[in-house]
Order: C-alpha cells, then sequence, then structure tokens
C-alpha cells in the first residue's frame, strides 16, 4: 500500500519514538555530540555541544510533534519533519543522512532526515520558543474534549478537516488520524466547521483520543518504512479504515472509499458513511 510521506511522523509515532527513548537514554550523561550534516530545515545551532557535552539527559517530553530533551541548562528540541526516525544503536559506523549524534557512553542516539525536513533546535525554556509557544492544547490531556472543539469552532467557516488539524486548536492531529477519526464519526469532511452541532464534536473529540490511544499502543502507523528506535514498526497500518484505501470497499457500507485534495493534503473517506 503506498501513502503520502508527508503525512508521517504523525502524534503516535513521536510518542513512540520518545516512548522507545526514555528507558535508554533518560538519565544517562551526554560524553560526545556531533553534528554530522548541520543542513536541516534550520541548521543545527553548534551551541548545543557546549551547552549539553557532560550534562545529564534529565527527562523526554513530547509537545504536539516535538520531541523535547530536557537538560539543566535548557532544552534541545527535535523535529522528525516528513521523514525523520531516532535510532538508538550500539554500531559506531554512520548511516547516509545520519545528520545528528548524541553519544552516551556506548550508545548512539542518531537522528536519521534523508529528506532534511526535521529540525534540532536550542532554546533555554521550548515553552518560550517561537515553534511551540503558540500550540494549541494535547488531545491527550484532560482539557480537550467536544466543548472545547465546539467553542473554537463558532467562528471558523473552514472545512472541519483542516480545523481538527489546526495545531493552534489542537497539536498532533495529522492528516492519517484526522480522515480516520472523521470517518469513524461519520462526518464528511468538507463540512465547514462552525455547522458541527456540539453533540457531534463531543463524539468527533473522544474518537480522536481513542485513535491516536489505539495507535500509540500499535506502535504508529507503518507509512513507508516508519520504525520505532529499536528497529520495531508501527501496525496501526493494518486497522486503516479509510486512508490510502482510494477505490477500496468501505468496511462500513457498499460504497467506495473517495479521495480528494483538501488544503493541499489528501483526503480519504466514504461518500454513504460521510455523508
Amino acid at each position: 500500500m503506498i501513502f503520502d510521506l508527508i503525512d508521517m511522523p504523525e502524534l503516535p509515532e513521536v510518542e513512540t519514538t520518545k516512548n522507545g527513548l526514555i528507558p535508554e537514554i533518560k538519565g544517562k550523561k551526554v560524553d560526545l555530540v556531533k553534528i554530522n550534516f548541520p543542513k536541516l530545515r534550520y541548521e543545527i545551532p553548534l551551541i548545543i555541544k557546549q551547552k549539553i557535552t557532560n550534562e545529564v539527559l534529565k527527562d523526554i517530553i513530547r509537545r504536539g510533534k516535538y520531541l523535547i530533551f530536557r537538560f539543566k541548562a535548557g532544552d534541545l528540541i527535535i523535529h522528525l519533519g516528513m521523514s525523520g526516525k531516532i535510532e538508538i544503536t550500539t554500531i559506531k559506523t554512520l548511516k547516509k543522512h545520519d545528520h545528528f549524534e548524541l553519544i552516551f557512553d556506548n550508545i548512539f542516539m542518531r537522528l536519521n532526515d534523508p529528506r532534511r525536513f526535521g529540525c534540532v533546535l536550542w532554546c533555554d525554556d521550548f515553552t518560550t520558543h517561537n515553534l511551540i509557544k503558540n500550540l494549541g492544547i494535547e488531545p491527550l490531556e484532560g482539557n480537550f474534549d467536544g466543548k472545547y472543539l465546539f467553542e473554537k469552532s463558532r467562528t471558523k467557516k473552514l472545512n472541519i478537516k483542516a480545523f481538527i488539524m489546526d495545531s493552534k486548536i489542537v497539536v498532533g492531529v495529522g492528516n492519517i488520524y484526522a480522515c480516520e477519526s472523521l470517518f469513524t464519526a461519520k462526518i464528511n469532511p468538507e463540512k465547514s466547521a462552525n455547522s458541527i452541532t456540539k453533540k457531534e464534536y463531543e463524539n468527533l473529540a473522544k474518537i480522536i483520543i481513542s485513535i491516536l490511544v489505539e495507535a500509540i499502543k500499535n506502535g504508529g502507523t507503518t507509512l513507508q518504512d516508519f520504525k520505532g528506535v529499536g528497529g520495531e514498526l508501527g501496525y496501526f497500518a493494518q486497522k486503516l479504515q479509510v486512508y490510502g484505501r482510494v477505490n477500496k470497499n468501505c468496511n462500513q457500507c457498499d460504497g467506495k472509499i473517495t479521495k480528494i485534495t483538501q488544503n493541499q493534503r489528501s483526503t480519504f473517506y466514504c461518500k454513504t458513511c460521510q455523508k
């Protein structure tokens, strides 16, 4: 099955990466920082070497699709872009596109990004960084619900899919999970956000949470060759109902899955189920 590479990694893939990294490197001292190829979306700042060499990694958290590596001196921020992945290995030999690495004793943490849309940044406090400070709420936290979406949508005439993908409203609901959530909620992706009822939003919010949690449990969605930090594949792709299934039979009715383009993204839905 072929997927749009632009649609990965999403929140579950980033959360899976974070969960894989924590038991391997949290609490360990950074012996060496290597910037092998600095040209990513933004050039990797050299100050990172000065800031975290010989420093202990206190924690790793996720904010939206950003991984935050917390140190006493500040925060290392990594975004995986379209094709990036982080690997933990004991092999010294670099792979092509291994742009950045942290070395903990004999453990190497490497960012590999063939398309170079990811980034490695430094900030004294990640909450003040321009790319993060205006992000919306997390969908897996307690203040995300249907009431929140309904209130935010009242003046929004954009389509519902673009609305739930707006990172200033809610972070981490990428294209795959937006398509899947709207299908499960039986909402047409072309409807305007302000036309969705409060009851529909309450149902949709619950579905978004459920689908993201299920995807995390399954290690994310395998798009192209997404793997966790230990090389394990994500298996949520096997449960996709509409995404990537254009012209295939709908699993809920006798209809076919349709593909359209919205806001320069591919949208997959069932015209019968999502009237």
